[in-house]
Formats: C-alpha cells, structure tokens, sequence
C-alpha cells in the first residue's frame, strides 16, 4: 500500500503541471509499483488517457491496471531464456559477465525479443537504430544479434569510463554525452538513476545465484 500511494503521489506531483505540459505514460510493474514518466523509454509504458479539465483546471488523468495484491516475496529472478547460449557466447567475445548482460536484458526488455519502446529502442537489449548500426547489427529482431550488439555496446562504454559500471549503464540508458555533460557523473535524470540502481541489484542477484 505505502509503495501504491508513493506512486500516486508521484503522478499526482507531474500532473498538477499546466494542461499543455507534456504527455505522460504509465505502467504498474510486477510488485505494484506505478511508474508514471514523459519520457517513456520501457515497452510497458502506456500513454495515460485524459479528461476533460474540471472546472478550476484540475487536470484529470486516468490510470488503469491490474489490482495490487500484497506479496510476502519479490517476484523470482528469470534464470534461464532460450537465448542462454548466445548470452554465454556475447559475453565471453567481449570479456563481460553473463549476470551483467542477463541484468540489463531484464531491466530492458524483461527477456522479450520483440519488446519496442516508445523512442523507438527495439529488441532483447532495446537498442536504438543508430546504435545498432554503430555495433553492425543488421536485425533487432534477431536475438544473437541484438544480444552480440547490446553486449558491444556495454564494452564500448566500459572502456571509455573506465569500468565504473554506474556510468557504464547510465550511459546505456540515456547515453554517453549525458554522461559528459554531468561532469561524468550519473546524470540527474530521475529514471536514469532509478534504470542504474535497478540494474545493479539484478546484477548483484544474479550473481548472488537468488
């Protein structure tokens, strides 16, 4: 409950902007938790319906989704996909953990090969066009390639920020002159920071094996 009226009350705080702010988007993810952005860059985010204002400009927004149910466990992580054999072979080409790719697969896509956000990110690893072109990948559909072009990716950044892997995915997240332009910092993006911490305690449980 206390997670639900956290996220009500973020919605709440980005709508009470005025009527032509941005469009926003929503999703409730697998512990209940609403997720309310302008900026969506998850394929489960969906554009948030809206009413007419009331009268004083109340700006009215309809969140619909599956009821929360309480839960006495986080849901368990996802060992294995069938794309295991190209996760193995991705990450030992370019000297990368497999519970590093396997942690940002499922922040990214949640193991969905034809996953496609709202900018356009597509795939496993949820690439963007120019990127995949950057790391020679012809298909984004195509899992070995999408996995072999995510991994690239993450070794690119790896090299240029020296293995510090908060970068490392922040860069991955909302790229790498961010990055720069924060005095190489995580940039203070709130979806960024929240897409870095989310990241890390995947990696550090599929490490732990939980």
């Amino acid at each position: 409950m206390a997670r639900l009226l956290a996220g009500l009350a973020l919605a709440a705080a980005l709508l009470a902007r005025p009527a032509a702010a941005d469009e926003f988007y929503s999703f409730v993810d697998a512990d209940g938790v609403i997720h309310v952005t302008n900026v969506p860059q998850d394929a489960r985010y969906h554009r948030l319906r809206e009413k007419p204002a009331a009268p004083g400009g109340v700006h009215r927004i309809s969140i619909q989704g599956r009821p929360v149910r309480a839960r006495t466990a986080p849901a368990p992580l996802r060992r294995a996909s069938p794309w295991e054999e190209h996760i193995q072979a991705a990450a030992e080409k370019y000297g990368l953990a497999p519970p590093l790719l396997k942690a940002v697969m499922a922040a990214e896509s949640n193991f969905n090969p034809t996953a496609v956000s709202e900018k356009g990110a597509t795939g496993l690893m949820q690439l963007m066009p120019a990127t995949a072109r950057d790391m020679y990948v012809d298909d984004l559909y195509d899992p070995r390639q999408n996995i072999d072009g995510g991994a690239r990716y993450l070794r690119h950044l790896q090299d240029r920020f020296g293995n510090d892997l908060e970068k490392v995915l922040a860069a991955y997240n909302a790229g790498p002159e961010a990055v720069r332009r924060s005095g190489g910092a995580v940039p203070p993006i709130p979806e960024t920071q929240a897409y870095v911490k989310k990241v890390l305690a995947l990696y550090q449980a599929y490490l732990g094996g939980r």
